[in-house]
C-alpha cells in the first residue's frame, strides 16, 4: 500500500477514535456505492452522520476541507441516499468533515466540522 494510503488509514482511525470518544456510534466504514465512498457513517442519538475524512501530512496550499469539491459532495450525497434507503430509512442525516493534519509541532491534529456541507451549494 502506498504511503498516502497508509496515512489516510491512520487519519480515518484517528477520526473514528475521536467520534467514539464524543459519543458517536460507528455504523459503517468505507461504504461504497458506484463511484462513491463514504469514509465513516456514524450515529449520534437519532441522527445519522456521514463523515468525510480529509488528511494532509504536510503544509499545502489548500486545506483538507477545501478539497471536498462540489462533485465530491454530489457523490457523497448519492451514496448516502442509497445507504439511507437500504439501511436507515426515515433518519435525519448530517454531513461532517474531519480534517487531520500535523500542527506546528508535527503532532496530528483533528478538526471536526459539523454540518460542513451547509456552506456548499451542491446543485
Amino acid at each position: 500500500m502506498a504511503d498516502h494510503n497508509d496515512f489516510g488509514k491512520v487519519a480515518e482511525d484517528l477520526a473514528v477514535d475521536f467520534l467514539e470518544k464524543a459519543g458517536y456510534k460507528i455504523l459503517v466504514r468505507n461504504f461504497r456505492f458506484r463511484h462513491a465512498e463514504l469514509d465513516i457513517i456514524a450515529q449520534k442519538d437519532e441522527l445519522v452522520v456521514v463523515v468525510e475524512v480529509k488528511a494532509r501530512n504536510s503544509d499545502v496550499f489548500i486545506s483538507p476541507q477545501e478539497a471536498v469539491t462540489k462533485s465530491k459532495i454530489k457523490l457523497i450525497i448519492l451514496a448516502t441516499d442509497h445507504y439511507l434507503a437500504t439501511f436507515n430509512p426515515n433518519k435525519e442525516v448530517r454531513f461532517d468533515i474531519i480534517s487531520v493534519q500535523p500542527d506546528k509541532s508535527g503532532k496530528l491534529a483533528i478538526e471536526h466540522l459539523p454540518d460542513a456541507f451547509d456552506a456548499y451549494d451542491a446543485n
